[in-house]
Order: C-alpha cells, then sequence, then structure tokens
C-alpha cells in the first residue's frame, strides 16, 4: 500500500511540475524549488540522523547488528515490538517527508533553470 502511495505522490508530483511550467516563470520555479530542497533537507536529515540512533539503541541491546545495518535499516522493524516501532516510526515517516520535498525542490529547481534557458 506503502508503494503504491508513493508512486501516485510521484505521479502527481510530476504532473504538478509539468502545471508548474505553465503557470510560474523560470525564476519564480527556481526560486521554489530551492526553498523546498531546503526545507526538505532541514526536514529530512536531523529526523532521519535521529530514526537511525533510535533505531541502533533500541536493537543493540537485543542483536548483534549487521554490518552497514544504516544502508536498509527498514528490514530490521520486523525485530522490533510494537511499542518500539511506534518510537521510531515519527522519525522513519519525517525523514521519508524531508527525502521526498528534497527530491520534488530539487527536481523544480532544475527544471527551472532549464526554462530559463
Amino acid at each position: 500500500m506503502l508503494e503504491i502511495a508513493l508512486v501516485l505522490l510521484a505521479l502527481l508530483t510530476v504532473g504538478l511540475l509539468g502545471l508548474a511550467t505553465t503557470l510560474l516563470t523560470p525564476q519564480l520555479m527556481t526560486a521554489a524549488g530551492l526553498w523546498t530542497l531546503l526545507l526538505g533537507l532541514v526536514t529530512g536529515i536531523p529526523t532521519g540522523f535521529w530514526y537511525h540512533v533510535t533505531l541502533y539503541r533500541l536493537l543493540s541491546k537485543r542483536i548483534v547488528l549487521p554490518a552497514r545495518w544504516w544502508w536498509s535499516p527498514a528490514d530490521l522493524h520486523p525485530q522490533l515490538g510494537q511499542e518500539e516501532l511506534a518510537k521510531i516510526k515519527p522519525w522513519f515517516v519525517l525523514g521519508g517527508v524531508g527525502f521526498l520535498l528534497s527530491l520534488a525542490g530539487g527536481l523544480a529547481a532544475m527544471a527551472g533553470l532549464l526554462l530559463n534557458q
């Protein structure tokens, strides 16, 4: 279900970017994209970092974490209980939102710069 929502969100973002190219000037689109990128980074980096710290603290007490566990930490979610999962879920979601904002902002800024030429 999450994957379907992400695909729909990506399609919506591409559609909105296409619409934005007809409504916004390239300079405004670039500025809005850069601000969205900055908002995504400010949101995603600290929350993503804290998610990893919290996940490590919860799991390192019980199991030896595999090497490079941080590359796919969501694979470790089945090791968590419901209460532990509830502790990391907000950080996991906010980190993902920050990533999506960064991605959308970067694409919008690039589109604005390309249209400006």
